[in-house]
């Protein structure tokens, strides 16, 4: 969208205005589509849990009644299917009667947060099936292919910056938007009597306006939920919280110079980058080095894991007062790690308590507790959830569906409004407004700031910093185009 270049120097108000206009209508034309895809991509994911139970109804559920069988009872059963060399990664009890127990076996040919998992029925024994799982969530292949579609276009890391690229740029957008609105509003109010292509424009502005003030709030916070995890800028908002305290507690695992008694349960504990956890279980991040003064072994002592472990484990986490009816246990395989028996019922209320038992004593290592959480690590637990549909169940996926589709449908009206803009083919050359020439239209105590703030908004956020070095690139392309169609139609 052109707008006539004025050779006066403009008012503050003016250039500021005309600054946001191009920022805006750039993040739109360009942006546009990775938050459209976003946008349907996310609302596909979040329709499908009830899908997802019907697809897979014959391994998720059964209908034996009666008692379940011990743990190491079930993973026998499974064992026998998948040989005994097979490496159990956890264990998903079944959560409640008529769902099957998942025995989940490590796989690299996978991926990252990918398992097989055996669905065994807790009563009768029987073998329901298999199928990949990933996450936290347990999500079976369709959900999988909707997730790793909406995060990164089913293109690996790489793909990951198409969604970061959305998140980064959509708070701008919604922002920038509602200010154009507040500036707009008596010009919008005096141009009522319109015909043609004046009364399509108009039509077209108010709806996208409308939808964007009524999605204000839902984009800003799936923005800022969604950089939490993203491959950049997720990281440097890593860092900013392990600077100020705000990681997520995670169990230790150390068994070095572990004393037989149960440990306090609120014991210094691990801190847990939590950035990348989209679909991903603490479990499954790394250890963070022990802080224990003890010298540690070069190389740990490999252990065998027996199913019986299984069920002493699991009752003395039960005992801590791990009470959930989700929960995942997790085996070590070296003499100087414990296990540990996690809560996953990231539903309302949460329940993501968690405790780290010595398997040769069954003594309670370390115990986190959601309720004792920092501030910051519930918010951003709450906000992933509710980001991904899960944490207020149906309602949170119905408003997120209506969320996505408002969205595409307003980002529809904004390329509408662009299309009955364009300059016309034939109608010779246009003047060209770009950034940097309304940014200079600015006054020295505007430009300097907000010059700043883009320095640091380009450091924080990778992806944000590089789209907008495109943009200025396209700017200096557009204005060396537009300057040579001048000096041809001057000489001409």
């Amino acid at each position: 969208m052109s707008q006539p270049a004025s050779s006066t120097k403009m008012t503050a108000k003016a250039a500021s205005i005309a600054l946001l206009k191009r920022i805006h209508f750039y993040i739109g034309l360009f942006v546009g589509p990775f938050i459209f895809v976003a946008a349907l991509t996310g609302t596909l994911y979040v329709l499908t849990p009830q899908l997802e139970n019907h697809l897979y109804a014959n391994v998720l559920f059964t209908s034996s009644k009666g008692d379940a069988q011990p743990i190491s009872r079930q993973i026998e059963a499974a064992l026998a299917v998948a040989g005994d060399q097979a490496k159990i990664a956890a264990i998903r009890p079944a959560p409640a009667m008529g769902e099957t127990t998942r025995v989940m076996l490590s796989d690299p040919s996978l991926g990252a947060s990918k398992n097989r998992a055996i669905f065994v029925d807790p009563v009768t024994l029987d073998i329901k099936g298999e199928e990949t799982v990933y996450g936290t969530s347990g999500i079976l292949p369709l959900r999988t292919w909707l997730d790793e579609m909406h995060r990164e276009l089913l293109l690996g890391d790489i793909g990951r910056n198409y969604s970061e690229l959305a998140a980064s740029w959509l708070w701008v957008a919604a922002l920038g938007g509602i200010l154009l609105w507040a500036t707009s509003r008596q010009k919008t109010r005096s141009n009522r009597k319109l015909t043609g292509t004046a009364a399509k424009q108009h039509t077209s502005r108010r709806w996208h306006t409308g939808l964007g003030i009524t999605l204000l709030v839902g984009m800003l916070f799936l923005s800022v939920t969604g950089l939490t995890w993203s491959q950049w800028a997720g990281s440097n908002i890593s860092v900013l919280r392990a600077h100020m305290g705000w990681m997520t507690p995670a169990v230790s695992t150390s068994l070095v110079g572990e004393s037989s008694a149960p440990a306090d349960e609120h014991a210094d504990h691990h801190m847990t980058d939590m950035s990348d956890m989209g679909d991903m279980s603490m479990a499954d991040m790394p250890d963070m080095p022990d802080m224990a003064t003890h010298h540690m072994p070069t190389k740990a002592e490999q252990v065998n894991v027996l199913p019986i472990t299984f069920d002493q484990v699991t009752a003395a986490a039960r005992h801590a007062g791990i009470s959930a009816n989700k929960i995942e246990i997790r085996p070590a395989y070296t003499a100087d790690k414990a296990w540990t028996v996690t809560e996953v019922d990231r539903s309302w209320p949460t329940q993501v308590d968690a405790v780290s038992v010595n398997p040769q004593t069954m003594a309670i290592i370390d115990h986190t507790e959601f309720a004792h959480f920092p501030l910051l690590a519930k918010l951003t637990r709450w906000g992933v959830d509710a980001h991904m549909g899960i944490l207020f169940g149906f309602w949170n996926q119905a408003i997120l569906v209506l969320f996505g589709i408002g969205l595409c449908v307003m980002i529809g009206w904004g390329y509408r409004m662009w299309w009955l803009r364009r300059p016309a083919m034939n109608s010779g050359p246009h003047p060209v407004v770009t950034l940097i020439q309304t940014w200079r239209h600015l006054p020295a105590s505007l430009q300097w700031p907000i010059g700043l703030i883009a320095l640091a908004l380009s450091i924080s956020l990778p992806v944000m910093g590089g789209s907008l070095l495109i943009f200025l690139l396209i700017d200096v392309l557009r204005w060396l185009r537009h300057r040579s169609i001048l000096q041809t139609a001057t000489v001409n």
